[in-house]
């Protein structure tokens, strides 16, 4: 990791006026972030919409100063940080258009398993959504013993769906409203040192920074961008919950909720989003194994050699999607980090296989090479 580039990564998120999309944008622009610093007077030619006033923002001492000062940190803290071009970024993170553009890691997993899920609700949770936690992730692990499980390490939901993970040994990710040098809600700290050995923490926040209201919903959408699904456990009818449930669904991501009693407080939510065709209904682990078609047992057998002469027109970006599906079904976000073409790329690809009949696509986005 070039640690220049972390540096001007850090800086450019503390330029007054430069938000997540205009950083990324201006990354892309220039190939780096420690060019669009470097070569500031370029952008113009680089990128069109740049303003004299955004290249004047970019000579910013200050920025550059505090980013130095994160770095201190983050090295001494033993703190990994993964720019948004670099190879342990999170995919499924980087093909969305507000993807931040430097992520803070304290753990040891990876944040590109196959099968990432996130699971969310009330601050409030009842036994009733305490229960779905437990025996959710019971089940889950006989399912699938290969999955991580990502959550905002809040009260309620979260936290239980955190400590459901590392009692089954489930690797499990918390995703943080503020910087890596506390635990929000300082209540949770114990729980937050267990994930370092199996899961870990993550932010987009540099140190110093306050867990701000507003703060939580920026979290929610890298609670979603970074998994394949999410489930929403209980929730009522407004909340962090939902917002992240909408989000999942603006990336393309697939959404299931528990149902509740018509009349419990913390279950209208979850019975809004199915009923509004939001979430897909499920009573179980199975339901859910079952509707991303990871069950793996119940797929048809498929040939074994699937040679390339059989599909002579195939592009070498579409035969590298059908080398990988001779071996089993997968999902757009699984061939996305396999194949590394990116979101949009890939869409096309897919789509263009359908049509020559030679993939189909299956309920819960996951696609088949046909005989």
């Amino acid at each position: 990791m070039n640690n220049d580039e972390i540096v001007y990564s850090i800086a450019l998120t503390q330029v007054p006026g430069i938000g997540t999309t205009w950083a990324r944008n201006l990354i892309n622009a220039a190939g780096s972030a420690a060019n669009v610093f470097n070569q500031r007077k370029e952008l113009p030619h680089l990128m069109k919409g740049i303003t004299p006033r955004v290249v004047e923002a970019l000579n910013c001492p200050k920025a550059l100063q505090r980013a130095e000062k994160e770095y201190e940190f983050i090295t001494k803290n033993h703190i990994q940080c993964f720019t948004i071009n670099n190879e342990n970024y999170p995919s499924r993170m980087r093909e969305c258009d507000d993807a931040p553009i430097i992520l803070f890691y304290k753990g040891n997993n990876d944040l590109n398993m196959p099968r990432t899920i996130n699971m969310v609700g009330t601050r409030h949770a009842t036994d009733y959504g305490k229960q779905i936690c437990t025996h959710f992730l019971n089940e889950l692990k006989e399912l699938i013993p290969d999955i991580l499980v990502v959550s905002g390490l809040a009260y309620g939901i979260d936290i239980n769906a955190h400590r459901a993970a590392l009692s089954n040994n489930i690797p499990t990710v918390g995703v943080l409203a503020h910087g890596l040098d506390r635990i929000y809600p300082s209540v949770h700290r114990k729980t937050a040192v267990e994930m370092l050995s199996n899961g870990g923490l993550l932010t987009e926040f540099i140190s110093g920074t306050n867990p701000d209201r507003y703060n939580f919903v920026s979290r929610n959408r890298i609670v979603a961008g970074i998994c394949d699904a999410t489930i929403v456990i209980e929730s009522a009818a407004k909340g962090g919950s939902l917002i992240t449930a909408d989000i999942a669904e603006s990336y393309h991501r697939d959404c299931f909720a528990f149902p509740g009693r018509a009349n419990d407080e913390y279950s209208k939510g979850c019975n809004q989003l199915i009923r509004d065709n939001k979430a897909i209904l499920i009573q179980s682990a199975e339901d859910f194994v079952r509707a991303m078609c990871w069950d793996e047992d119940s797929q048809p057998k498929k040939s074994e050699n699937i040679q390339r002469s059989f599909f002579p027109e195939l592009s070498e970006e579409e035969q590298s999607i059908v080398t990988i599906l001779e071996k089993e079904n997968q999902q757009i976000n699984n061939l996305v980090v396999t194949t590394n073409i990116p979101v949009h790329r890939m869409n096309a690809l897919l789509f263009e296989l359908e049509m020559k009949g030679i993939i189909r696509v299956l309920a819960g986005g996951m696609y088949q090479l046909l005989k």
